[in-house]
């Protein structure tokens, strides 16, 4: 065996070995326990960042790891190729999408296969391929009959530079996320799905899966099941006619009695008419349309308002109260119209502070007296003050009786109300899936029928900044006779939210799926960024529904369970710029100064050694320029270095800290395994394991080796801490390192030892471990070897170490036998010179002992 590490030829070796031999092709058969283990895929960007390289390493660690405990594993890989990026490169680099995306399809396919991540790469497809979507226009059709689908007019934020509808989290600041561009709020017609149908059942159903509670806890947030009162106020105009009443939610209906004023949206009704004849309204109305609408922009915005010169009268007091258009309220949310009571809510105090509007408490403090509401509102629970015969009563009590005196009176009934909008599909872009409809001479609204599909995306075409060129091609939309084809395409969200469920059936051309992904589905593990927590997943989790009821699967979640990992963060640095700016330098560009703790002290550019400003420790991202290339990584170190690094660095949920010297590290360890190996083989062939013919040397290496084992074994298989797996096995190898026994007992002993090494790192560094598996002999791959097995009589301890406490401070480490009384062992501790020293002249409390862990002398 060649002693030296030679980490691209073992590669490459490794690499054409899986490939000849389709080592990842994976068969349906149901006589194994199968295993489907799926990683977000990624946006053909051009090329991969550290954040796929993590993300896929982990799938493929967990995939390999199943692979050895003998389950049947699928792990595919695709493509999500729509999307406004490649339609805003095609605008730069004036090539069609398609090209652009396709050539960077093939680079990042080379990049993956260069990991030597375990892919069935015949499961391939990419979201913009025909073959895919048109099964997604199939799908949307049938929705469309089952009544499921839906267009109606509708106010979106409008990105007038992309030409295109955004969603609220998509506006920042006001402005379009990508574009930059002030957003207009626009009317247009859109395409909806009914996810609202499912809500119920999309809340109950995340009791049956595995997922972080975090990502559970935020969708159920977003679904916002609530219950409340809903109830009108009549409505007079300044002129002193009577408008239409105004609806409103609420889920206080304890604080009715403290209304002091109402607020509606400028999209209301009630504002577009007060707006008519005053200039000024109608100017702010206009304002608002343009204004930011994520929730978090709506919190911390500054509450802006006019009066509308209407009043609303209150329904159980018949107080007169004034109407107001808010910045704050948006027409999307509830009915479009508030009941403000900026007594006993902060965004209402803030508007009523701002427009010396009056302040009311209506709900007692923990005294039961009335609270100070000088400086805020008061949002707790309490009993109702001043809210006469309602006075005294609890919330529970005080909303059932209000609730039942609205519902007397014919002015509000009880309703459960969802803050989860039906799912706006139609974007006005061209680079993404023609949704299937045709529009009549008659205004008549139908879906394409099975032999008109697919409807192919025109591939050859010039994008330009002026919209959709799909709007300016009659050959693709004038069907004759006065029949057109919809323009608008689907979200991107469409293709994402169901891909898992076709790489089950991805050759399948004659239907969207098939009995296959009955034996696939659920996906067992699925792993990709938090920040997919909300839309990307409950739309998935919708989609697979809507399969469901359909027929095509049967089960009722995509994902059983779910890891998010963290980020990769790296160091920042930049100078300032003249005009206020920040140029930012690519830490591979900076020479850094650090203490003798590693802290960075100082920095210079390289280039002109002139200092640059620490920007701290970020998200590595294009913006910041503290991104590392992974193919340098690779070309450098090889692929097993950088999995292992990214393995080692950190637990896959939390951040990652990139560390040029940790993946150093990783390199060192790797020539030192192989070194290991080299070095066993030539000390001789081992003799045949006799377990009853151990010395205690031998035996304490046997220990470690199965103590390596079980912790591996649990570390990756259920707690996915592949750090301290990986920790677990550098400590056997510093052990198999100081192991000095030529015999044939000791070379056994030794050689078990070296292949459970190799065995519990082969998800980790493949490669490596592929080529070291054949070195010691075996015929059979390591890709096809079982997961090692733990032998427990090999744990047996004759004697145990316990630390010895005194007051819980530690103070003695004794050596009992395994198997020691509880007397025997507190004589021991007693009798420890240090345990005497701190217990000498104290009386003894207490005398607690941890079996196998501790004891701890309580004294006073």
């Amino acid at each position: 065996m060649d002693a030296q590490y030679k980490p691209f030829e073992i590669e490459r070796d490794a690499q054409d070995f899986w490939e000849k031999n389709q080592c990842f092709k994976a068969v349906e058969d149901a006589s194994r326990e199968k295993f489907y283990c799926l990683s977000m895929f990624p946006y053909p960007s051009g090329k991969l960042h550290m954040g796929h390289v993590r993300n896929y390493t982990i799938g493929d660690v967990v995939s390999r790891f199943q692979r050895m405990q003998g389950k049947n594993v699928m792990q595919p890989m695709g493509w999500d190729a729509f999307g406004m990026p490649a339609e805003n490169a095609a605008i730069q680099n004036r090539v069609p999408p398609a090209k652009w995306t396709y050539d960077n399809i093939d680079y990042m396919r080379s990049q993956l296969q260069a990991l030597g991540f375990a892919y069935d790469w015949g499961r391939e497809f990419a979201t913009c391929d025909t073959d895919y979507y048109r099964w997604e226009q199939w799908f949307f059709a049938k929705l469309v009959e089952k009544g499921l689908v839906y267009k109606k007019m509708s106010t979106v934020n409008w990105d007038p530079v992309d030409q295109t509808v955004l969603a609220n989290e998509q506006v920042i600041e006001g402005r379009g996320w990508r574009s930059g561009a002030l957003v207009e709020r626009k009317e247009i017609p859109l395409w909806f799905l009914k996810i609202t149908d499912y809500a119920d059942e999309l809340l109950a159903d995340l009791d049956k899966i595995e997922w972080p509670e975090q990502v559970k806890t935020m969708q159920r947030n977003w679904i916002g099941k609530s219950r409340g009162v809903e109830l009108s106020f009549d409505i007079r105009n300044a002129d002193g006619s009577i408008a239409e009443p105004l609806s409103v939610y609420t889920t206080r209906p304890d604080t009715l009695l403290g209304v002091t004023y109402v607020a509606v949206a400028a999209g209301h009704p009630l504002a577009r008419a007060a707006a008519q004849g005053n200039a000024e309204l109608a100017a702010f109305c206009e304002e608002c349309a343009r204004g930011g609408t994520s929730e978090a922009e709506l919190a911390t915005k500054e509450k802006r308002g006019m009066a509308t010169g209407q009043v609303a009268v209150h329904p159980l007091t018949g107080r007169e109260v004034p109407v107001y258009v808010a910045n704050f309220v948006l027409m999307e949310f509830g009915t479009g119209a508030v009941m403000a009571v900026p007594g006993h809510d902060q965004r209402d105090w803030e508007f009523a502070t701002k427009y010396d509007l009056p302040i009311e408490a209506v709900i007692s403090d923990e005294s039961g007296l009335a609270p100070d509401l000088s400086e805020g509102a008061y949002v707790e629970y309490g009993r109702l003050i001043n809210s006469g015969e309602f006075n005294g009563l609890d919330f529970d009590a005080a909303f059932e009786a209000i609730a039942g005196r609205l519902a007397e009176l014919g002015r509000g009934e009880v309703k459960i109300n969802y803050r989860l909008r039906d799912w706006g599909v139609a974007r006005q872009r061209y680079w993404g899936a023609p949704i299937p409809v045709k529009y009549g001479p008659e205004g008549q609204t139908v879906p394409l029928s099975d032999d008109e599909l697919p409807v192919a995306l025109p591939m050859e075409v010039t994008v330009d900044a002026s919209g959709s060129p799909l709007k300016k091609m009659p050959e693709f939309y004038d069907l004759g006779d006065g029949w057109v084809r919809e323009t608008d395409t689907f979200d991107t969200f469409m293709e994402s939210s169901w891909y898992f469920a076709r790489f089950c059936c991805a050759d399948n051309r004659e239907a969207m799926l098939d009995e296959r992904a009955d034996y696939w589905l659920p996906v067992d593990l699925y792993i990709g960024g938090i920040e997919h927590a909300i839309l990307h997943l409950l739309y998935a989790r919708f989609f697979t529904k809507l399969m469901r009821d359909l027929g095509l699967v049967k089960v009722d979640e995509p994902f059983q369970r779910l890891l998010t990992q963290g980020m990769v963060i790296a160091e920042t640095f930049y100078r300032s710029t003249p005009n206020g700016g920040k140029e930012w330098f690519n830490p591979a560009d900076v020479e850094v100064q650090r203490d003798d703790k590693g802290r960075p002290v100082s920095a210079v550019l390289i280039k002109d050694g002139q200092p640059v400003e620490m920007g701290g420790i970020e998200k590595m991202s294009k913006s910041k320029n503290n991104g590392v290339d992974p193919q340098s990584m690779i070309d450098r170190f090889g692929a097993d270095t950088v999995r292992l690094f990214m393995m080692f660095a950190a637990p896959p949920e939390q951040s990652l800290e990139w560390s040029d010297s940790g993946v150093e590290g990783a390199s060192r360890f790797l020539k030192r395994l192989w070194r290991l190996v080299a070095e066993h083989l030539e000390a001789g062939q081992p003799g045949k394991l006799d377990t009853a013919a151990l010395n205690d040397t031998q035996r304490e290496l046997r220990r470690k080796t199965h103590e390596t084992i079980k912790k591996a074994s649990d570390d990756i298989g259920r707690r996915t801490t592949f750090n301290t797996a990986i920790a677990a096995v550098m400590e056997l190898t510093n052990a198999l390192a100081k192991f000095d026994d030529a015999s044939p007992q000791g070379l056994a002993v030794a050689r078990e030892a070296v292949e459970a090494c190799v065995l519990l790192l082969a998800p980790i560094t493949p490669h490596a471990c592929h080529a070291l598996w054949r070195e010691l002999g075996h015929e059979e791959p390591a890709i096809d070897a079982a997961w090692p097995q733990v032998d427990e009589s090999a744990l047996a301890r004759d004697t145990i170490e316990l630390v010895v406490q005194v007051n819980g401070k530690l103070r003695a480490r004794i050596e009992v036998a395994a198997e020691a009384a509880k007397e025997a062992i507190e004589a021991e501790a007693f009798a420890a010179e240090n345990v005497q020293r701190h217990t000498e002249g104290k009386t003894v409390r207490k005398v607690i002992v941890v079996p196998g862990k501790l004891v701890n002398i309580v004294v006073s």
